[in-house]
């Protein structure tokens, strides 16, 4: 019996802003749907909650990009990647949206709580904003040079180029991403949680009652608790999302991390009207299946949520798994470094759960895994096909060839029979107990142990052998065969839902209970069973080596942007060329800036005065090689502080087709001073 009345099981929402791909397979919807339809199948009453972010920046940088509304995007890659899920068996009991009226109802009603009971701290600051268009910049409408790399396409929240994290306030000549103008600086009004607040109750509750987490997921929370919280924004200044509910907030709408998570309680609510029980009732278990990128927003900030709310349960587990790889590289999307599902079952009609193996064999549980060509091939050719598919073709086929189909009435067991059933009853327990801790990886191990125990049984026995001298033993042996081929289909369904169904069919049943999956009189004597058909098909070389082209493709393609030259910008006036003031100058003085590994301090003597301008190029050059150079300066530039010094100016670059960056100086040594025109 479990210990809860029910269970909410929630899986990541997932952007939608693009299709989705074999890593979030791997990493959340597989796992997930596992649990729920063990959970199902164990008579628990369980909700398994999904549905679509479809706030936030990338969405609105999409629209802009493409010409088209915020709405238009969502409403587009909503309807993909819900039929995704669906062609894949993932059993939700609702996908739904964040864009839908319940949702934004529900995430103003929990704004309004929290803010009704004093648990938001108001703060002005100063963020970027685009005079030109009138409005505020979030990160991802900002982008300049990163202080770090000196990559010229760095977003105000990261450098994509190195992978660094970043504040907008630290790009170099930042620029707006929708006008092409320079923002400036203007004061605005948001309201954050206070997380810091609420460091030592999530330190006893994370560090000290949930110590049996994922390592993985214990580890991530710890670091950030022993690193220190500190407020978090939970408002934005942007025109797509869900308005903040307040009089004094118009033009702004709650931030997507803070409205995401509550999707899966609007999502909820629109299932059932006996929504509460599943997120209020202590008798309830809610467990959350993420990737590794959103522990912190579950572990740590919607708990933060949901227990000041007051009259919600927290999260029982988290889950989540590390990221797929895809031949040895990350998955890209923005560099279509992916396997599409969409496109998949173009390729390999019909294979579902030839991927949902797969992908669970390797699932990212503990560690970043990789997903190759050649071991999806392998999988399928020498463990679905050669272990489990060609179990239940020989008991099918030996079934027919001597009983007409007709499944035999057993004699007497003997030491071996005795031997599979305790094994069987071994291996449901096993299974059971793995999915319940989430060791989904062990568990698929232990749904396919049975047809290997099937092979080696056929193969100890020789039934096609003894036919001919002890018919009853044959009957035995091939009774507990197609017994053997039951207890598959119902142990294997959470992981391999169409072939499950495809195996009761053949077997011409009624779908059996879980709780029959350590019996041996699942299929009675007599009964008749369909003729055989085989349940996977090899894969052959041909296709896997067409699937590795296609990649290879995407990577030269993908190189040869990457060394191709940047494309012309747009066409300027002479009028506004002239009021660039470039001058030659020399460099007096260079040192690193402490703590940025990217940036050097330089004092520079312009001709027109000495000046320091603080520069993204210490990965290129060492201090004491570039004293006395001669270089270019924009010296009317306005001046910015980077790490707390004031660069007066910047020193104009190079940057060659391999990213590395050159001086651009004179042929001979000039005054400074010297205008360029």
């Amino acid at each position: 019996m479990s210990e809860f009345k029910r269970y909410t099981v929630t899986s990541a929402l997932p952007y939608a802003n693009g299709p989705v791909h074999i890593g979030h397979l791997a990493g959340v919807y597989v796992p997930a749907d596992i649990y729920a339809r063990f959970l199902r199948l164990t008579h628990q009453d369980v909700v398994f909650i999904g549905g679509s972010d479809e706030h936030g920046v990338p969405i609105t940088l999409k629209a802009k990009k493409e010409g088209v509304s915020p709405q238009d995007i969502v409403d587009r890659y909503h309807t993909i990647i819900k039929k995704s899920f669906k062609d894949f068996g993932i059993s939700f009991d609702i996908y739904s949206r964040t864009s839908n009226k319940v949702h934004h109802d529900t995430a103003s009603e929990f704004f309004t709580t929290l803010y009704e009971k004093g648990e938001f701290v108001e703060k002005t600051s100063l963020q970027f904003y685009d005079e030109a268009e009138n409005q505020f910049l979030a990160d991802r409408y900002i982008m300049g040079t990163c202080p770090k790399c000196g990559a010229e396409d760095a977003y105000g929240d990261q450098c994509e180029k190195c992978g660094s994290s970043l504040s907008a306030e630290e790009l170099i000549n930042p620029r707006s991403v929708i006008s092409g103008n320079q923002p400036v600086l203007k004061e605005t009004k948001h309201w954050f949680l206070p997380l810091d607040k609420y460091e030592d109750e999530l330190k006893q509750w994370i560090l000290e009652e949930h110590k049996e987490w994922k390592p993985n997921v214990y580890g991530q929370c710890k670091s950030w608790l022993d690193s220190g919280l500190f407020p978090r924004a939970v408002t934005r200044d942007l025109d797509w999302g869900v308005p903040v509910p307040l009089k004094e907030a118009k033009d702004k709408v709650l931030y997507v991390w803070f409205d995401a998570p509550i999707g899966y309680i609007s999502a909820t609510k629109e299932l059932t009207p006996e929504w509460e029980k599943y997120w209020k009732d202590k008798d309830s278990k809610l467990v959350h299946f993420i990737g590794k990128d959103n522990i912190v927003f579950h572990c740590i900030i919607f708990p933060s949520m949901l227990k000041h709310e007051g009259s919600y349960i927290l999260p029982d587990n988290v889950p989540s798994n590390e990221f797929l790889n895809l031949e040895g590289d990350k998955i890209s999307t923005s560099r279509n470094w992916a396997v599409w599902l969409h496109e998949y079952l173009e390729d390999f009609p019909g294979k579902q759960d030839v991927l949902r193996y797969v992908l669970c064999a390797n699932a990212p549980e503990t560690k970043d895994n990789d997903f190759t060509w050649k071991d999806f091939q392998a999988k399928n050719n020498n463990e679905l096909v050669a272990i489990m598919g060609n179990f239940v073709n020989r008991a099918l086929v030996l079934t027919h060839k001597y009983f007409d189909g007709i499944v035999p009435t057993p004699q007497e067991d003997t030491d071996y029979e005795k031997e599979i059933r305790t094994e069987i009853q071994n291996i449901k327990t096993n299974l059971e107990n793995n999915i319940k801790h989430y060791k989904f990886r062990e568990a698929l191990k232990n749904a396919m142990s049975i047809t290997r125990l099937g092979n080696k049984y056929l193969a100890d026995t020789e039934p096609w052998k003894l036919i001919k001298t002890d018919e009853n033993r044959v009957k035995t042996i091939l009774y507990y065969s197609i017994q053997l081929c039951a207890l598959s289909a119902i142990l294997a369904e959470p992981f391999l839902p169409y072939t499950s169904e495809k195996l009761i069919k053949i077997l011409n049943i009624d779908k059996p209970d879980w709780d029959d999956a350590n019996k041996f009189d699942i299929i009675e004597s007599g009964h008749k069973i369909n003729s055989a058909e085989l349940l996977f098909e090899r894969i052959e070389d041909e296709a896997i080596a067409a699937q590795v082209e296609k990649l290879n493709k995407t990577k030269e393609m993908n190189q040869a942007e990457n060394n191709a030259v940047t494309p012309q910008k747009e066409i300027i006036t002479y009028d506004d060329f002239v009021k660039q003031d470039i001058r030659i100058a020399t460099i007096l003085e260079a040192e690193k800036v402490a703590k940025a590994d990217k940036l050097l301090k330089l004092v520079i003597d312009t001709g027109i005065d000495k000046r320091t301008i603080v520069s993204g190029i210490a990965k290129y050059f060492k201090p004491e090689d570039i004293i006395g150079k001669q270089v270019c300066v924009l010296v009317n530039l306005a001046p910015r502080t980077l790490r707390g010094i004031e660069s007066q100016g910047m020193v104009l670059m190079a940057e060659d087709k391999d990213g590395s960056l050159k001086f651009i100086s004179p042929e001979s040594i000039c005054a400074n001073g010297s205008a360029i025109s």
